[in-house]
């Protein structure tokens, strides 16, 4: 074990008057869906949105009893960004945050919020961290890594002692992963005072670098990140917090888009909570079986909560469409008065709302009287959506779901 409890026990203590006790609060309705009994630990009401907070303030912290902190820079796809410049301000520290371009306007915004300078820099967090190092050894400034650094591990790992203080008989915690702090620092923390409960890491499919590393027992990289789990898209884990992983972890998952965007639905509709696509991955874990929880206590820890608003329309539709609640299908129709209304008719008898129509008159393997016509429609669920595509079909309609 290379971080020592005793560090995340002092981390506690540095962060008593800083930080949130955020809520843990079991879920009937989750509980109910998956034979567990599904416990929330809500980081997304935590103090600038995120568990960030934690590690940022405890390293700034640190480095101020030392004397050691005059300015700050980071690099962040937005989370850490605001722990830092939260932190910073906190001590009067000028603090510098560099994000790559595509971070949501909300995360840039409130980091500037909080006093912070902004960069925008690369497509990804790996492109914003190369430009950090370049102002560091420009300006002489005190890099913060947004995870692999003991003392931010240290303070993420608070997390841990606050579930085991409230529910001690927690058999496992399910942790997103990106660059590996969050998982490590808690793992580290658990293992320390209760080898016996276990902890998984949950990453993106489209970003599975830690997962792949754990399999492999190594420190491994992804070529690629592609995920709308933007606060866990990395494609190099840290290599402290990866060593704390294979050695501490029990396991590690990934799900699809998918798959988190109904997580995110589902918080938003039964437990009235808005999550961002990395903090929703461990129920999404949860709820599509990626591991055996039949009858445990289970911890989801929802790691954050800064959801870019002009986003949340898709990750809902995706969310829909993924449940079973949005049916997307086409059909060839003749291309004359009545034929969209009689289509219509049926759908609306079978109780299928229509959300969207679109025409396609071009397609080469159409015959001149022909249209193609693309629908999108709501409904209760798979089933209900079966029986209206076996309707439509019943009808002499030829139905591509798409």
């Amino acid at each position: 074990m290379i971080l020592d409890l005793k560090e995340i026990e002092l981390a506690a203590k540095r962060l008593e008057k800083t930080v949130h006790k955020t809520k843990l609060e079991k879920s009937v309705t989750f509980s109910e869906m998956t034979g567990g009994e599904i416990y929330l630990k809500y980081e997304n009401q935590q103090k600038t949105g995120s568990f960030k907070i934690r590690g940022a303030a405890n390293k700034i912290a640190a480095l101020v009893e030392r004397g050691e902190a005059s300015s700050v820079v980071a690099s962040s796809a937005g989370n850490h960004a605001q722990g830092v410049a939260y932190a910073a301000h906190v001590h009067n520290i000028p603090a510098t945050i560099v994000m790559p371009k595509s971070a949501p306007i909300a995360k840039v915004s409130a980091t500037e919020g909080y006093g912070a300078k902004v960069v925008l820099s690369g497509d990804c967090y790996d492109d914003a961290y190369a430009k950090a190092m370049e102002i560091c050894e420009k300006e002489g400034a005190v890099f913060l890594h947004p995870f692999d650094d003991y003392e931010v591990m240290a303070g993420q790992g608070t997390i841990g002692i606050e579930i085991l203080q409230e529910l001690p008989t927690v058999d496992m915690i399910i942790v997103p992963a990106g660059g590996g702090g969050l998982l490590a620092g808690v793992a580290s923390c658990i293992k320390q005072i209760n080898p016996r409960v276990k902890v998984v890491g949950v990453q993106a499919e489209g970003a599975p670098a830690i997962a792949q590393s754990f399999a492999a027992k190594s420190h491994l990289s992804s070529e690629s990140v592609n995920t709308i789990a933007d606060g866990i898209a990395v494609k190099t884990p840290g290599e402290l917090t990866q060593a704390i992983i294979n050695d501490c972890v029990d396991d590690v998952v990934t799900v699809s888009d998918a798959e988190i965007s109904a997580a995110i639905l589902y918080l938003l509709e039964r437990v009235k909570q808005v999550v961002e696509p990395a903090g929703a991955t461990p129920l999404a874990a949860v709820l599509n079986n990626r591991l055996d929880i039949k009858g445990k206590k289970v911890v989801c820890v929802m790691s954050g909560g800064n959801i870019d608003v002009s986003f949340i329309h898709r990750i809902i539709e995706l969310g829909l469409v993924n449940r079973g609640r949005r049916l997307k299908f086409s059909s060839t129709l003749l291309d004359t008065p009545g034929s969209l209304e009689k289509l219509s008719r049926i759908l609306g008898e079978n109780n299928a709302n229509i959300v969207m129509v679109q025409y396609d008159r071009f397609s080469a393997d159409l015959n001149p009287n022909e249209v193609i016509i693309h629908i999108a429609c709501e409904v209760g669920g798979r089933e209900h959506g079966q029986r209206v595509i076996n309707k439509l079909e019943k009808c002499g309609y030829h139905i591509v779901i798409e």
